[in-house]
């Protein structure tokens, strides 16, 4: 019995972290709130996520370079399901975590609504104006940010904040 209301109780949390609201401009689903990554199998977002994650090819002399320098960051990520950048870069984003094996325990999604309004995540003290924000925070607070899209590219970007 104490089983069974252990995995209920993690089925509940799971659950309630991928919230899942009507966009009101668009009447699509969308995310808010602090989600993991199993929120983008749900059938309104894995066609997009699935697609961008499995043909994007990261550069991976780049992805050599940042090696496990990465895990001693926590990440969060405030994105939007609405956004055309988030919906590019996100999946492009996890691609590079995957092949990095970097801890998904240490990372952080929060999705916003259009107005970058979340009922999680204190998103007033992360001034968020464009999505999706990709913030590396070590020991000493936040290190970097790569804002909406990469300047060169995500890997590179990531590389440059590490060696800044």
């Amino acid at each position: 019995m104490k089983i069974i209301l252990v995995i209920l109780f993690i089925s509940i949390s799971i659950s309630a972290q991928n919230k899942i609201v009507t966009d009101s401009k668009t009447e699509k689903p969308m995310l808010l709130g602090y989600c993991n990554i199993d929120a983008f199998q749900d059938s309104s977002f894995a066609w997009w996520y699935n697609s961008e994650f499995e043909n994007y090819e990261p550069d991976e002399e780049v992805i050599n370079n940042i090696g496990e320098r990465l895990n001693s960051y926590k990440i969060e990520i405030v994105l939007g399901t609405w956004c055309s950048d988030s919906k590019r870069e996100v999946p492009r984003f996890m691609k590079i975590l995957d092949m990095l094996s970097y801890d998904l325990n240490n990372l952080t999604l929060i999705a916003v609504d259009r107005d970058k309004n979340s009922p999680d995540g204190n998103i007033d003290s992360k001034n968020i104006e464009l999505v999706p924000t990709f913030i590396l925070i070590n020991d000493q607070g936040e290190k970097g940010r790569i804002i909406e899209t990469p300047v060169e590219t995500l890997e590179m970007d990531l590389l440059d904040i590490l060696n800044n």
